[in-house]
């Protein structure tokens, strides 16, 4: 068994779990009390929605480049809003720790998560389309010393 033609979709998979977890974390914090935060309950609502999103369409097979560089905006808007809601704050509001808790562990390890996997999907790709060229070959007159007529 050809273990390269299974790893794109495993990859593809894999990405999607974990984007899927970032936005059910996400739009379960925005339920549970975010959404009366202002500013920042939207943009609670705003990531699931876009994890979601992005986790369908990895699922349906849409052009995988556009897409992966989505997800890892969508993984690294996240972990950006959770470093500075702990060090400088987003629009006043400010959290400390892993609070709350399990929520914020969990999150933290979707958006790592994904982050890793579009690496490891993004090399394999490059590896692949490396192998897949034929090599260069020099035209016979360029080795030889006589132009061409």
């Amino acid at each position: 068994m050809n273990t390269h033609r299974l790893l794109a979709p495993t990859l593809r998979s894999m990405t999607a779990a974990t984007l899927a977890a970032s936005g059910y974390i996400h739009a379960q914090l925005y339920i549970d009390g975010y959404r009366f935060i202002r500013i920042i309950g939207p943009l609670f609502l705003l990531q699931a929605s876009t994890s979601f999103a992005c986790t369908a369409l990895l699922l349906i097979g849409t052009p995988p480049l556009l897409l992966r560089i989505a997800s890892a905006g969508v993984a690294l808007g996240a972990l950006a809003g959770f470093t500075a809601s702990r060090t400088v704050g987003v629009f006043g509001f400010t959290e400390h720790g892993l609070q709350p808790e399990p929520q914020a562990v969990l999150s933290l390890l979707a958006e790592t998560g994904t982050l890793l996997l579009l690496a490891i999907w993004q090399v394999t790709v490059t590896r692949q389309h490396r192998t897949a060229r034929p090599p260069v070959r020099t035209p016979n007159w360029a080795t030889s010393r006589t132009p061409p007529d």
